[in-house]
């Protein structure tokens, strides 16, 4: 048996990572976080051992200790914001987490060194970003003879991922974002530059601003003939898009020193208005340039989510990441973000019985 233990195990999306691995027949699975009572709910929902229940912070010194007795193969960490921590939890075995910071994601190489003398395998990412974009890219590169711009975005649906989360989103509200426009480095502002995306229906419209994740440096890098990387994202209510824009902008003026302290309040509200907004969300990602018959060649690949399934994709990778580790795939030792090692058909395979589709124009 694998031993998976995954940090933040209650949470937003531990828990449905948790539920996704709990039947595998490979893994023994141990669901870790700070509040005890939610861990014995977890581990008895899940039909777990108490003893596969684990009340411990990612932050414990003690965190390492407990992986060695319980004889840890894979951590699959959850627990953000990761906008402000260290490698702390990537100590000594396999690790996957879902980070979607960019220095985090980007930085992960840092531990390249250590993994490899180890021979385990660390990857950071492991997420809708850059995750599931780069397969997206990878899937169509070869449709390009020059592939010259990469635009992805995501649109939510209503339910508000957990109090951590919508922190790392606040984390760059107005603050600078270097982002590789036409060839050079530009600066834009985080959540600023709002504008509208049509998704395919059921989704249709939303407005999206602009983001600071990991794909808006590793992209340039890895597809070395893209002048334009972007990202985008926004919200299922079009009204609590424009408070976040409304916040970023102050913001950015310098009338506020920083939107965190609205994370709180604004999660509770968002929570309130969860009945009222849309069950359905979106992926996009649009590839442009030069096509095989040296004509302008786009192609734009979208992803969608009914019945408030779209909290669900993010995890994905983690899940298929995992059960490559416990079935024992072959995956790359040292530590890496997780860009190119996962197809679109293997990030989306363990989401196949939720209402989610792909769109590809």
């Amino acid at each position: 048996m694998h031993t998976i233990f995954v940090v933040g195990g209650t949470g937003f999306f531990g828990s449905r990572i948790c539920s996704a691995l709990a039947t595998h027949p490979n893994i023994r699975l141990i669901v870790a976080g700070r509040d005890r009572d939610k861990i014995a709910a977890a581990t008895r929902a899940l039909g777990l051992a108490p003893s596969q229940g684990v009340a411990l912070d990612a932050n414990s010194p003690n965190l390492v200790s407990v992986l060695r007795q319980l004889r840890v193969d894979t951590i699959v960490h959850t627990a953000g914001p990761f906008q402000q921590q260290n490698y702390h939890v990537a100590s000594g075995c396999n690790y996957v987490d879902l980070a979607d910071g960019r220095r985090f994601v980007c930085d992960i190489g840092s531990l390249d060194a250590d993994a490899r003398a180890r021979g385990v395998t660390v990857i950071s990412g492991a997420s809708s970003v850059p995750g599931l974009s780069s397969g997206v890219i990878d899937r169509y590169r070869a449709e390009f003879l020059n592939l010259e711009s990469i635009e992805t975005g995501i649109g939510s649906g209503a339910p508000i991922p957990g109090l951590a989360a919508v922190q790392g989103i606040f984390s760059y509200c107005g603050r600078p974002i270097e982002c590789w426009e036409d060839a050079r480095w530009t600066t834009y502002y985080g959540w600023l530059d709002i504008r509208h995306h049509r998704f395919p229906p059921p989704v249709g419209q939303r407005l999206v601003g602009r983001c600071d994740v990991p794909d808006l440096e590793l992209f340039p890098r890895r597809y070395s003939s893209a002048r334009t990387v972007s990202f985008h994202a926004g919200f299922a209510s079009d009204a609590g898009h424009l408070a976040v824009w409304l916040l970023s902008a102050l913001a950015r003026r310098g009338i506020l020193k920083g939107v965190g302290r609205f994370a709180r309040p604004l999660t509770r509200i968002g929570r309130w208005m969860e009945p009222f907004v849309s069950d359905k969300g979106g992926m996009f990602v649009e590839m442009a340039g030069v096509g095989l018959d040296h004509k302008p060649r786009r192609i734009t690949w979208h992803l969608l989510a009914s019945q408030n399934h779209g909290p669900h994709i993010p995890c994905g990778a983690a899940i298929a990441l995992a059960a490559k580790l416990a079935n024992g795939d072959s995956l790359p030792k040292g530590a890496m973000p997780c860009v190119g090692l996962l197809s679109v058909e293997e990030y989306l395979a363990p989401l196949r019985s939720l209402d989610i589709r792909e769109i590809v124009s």
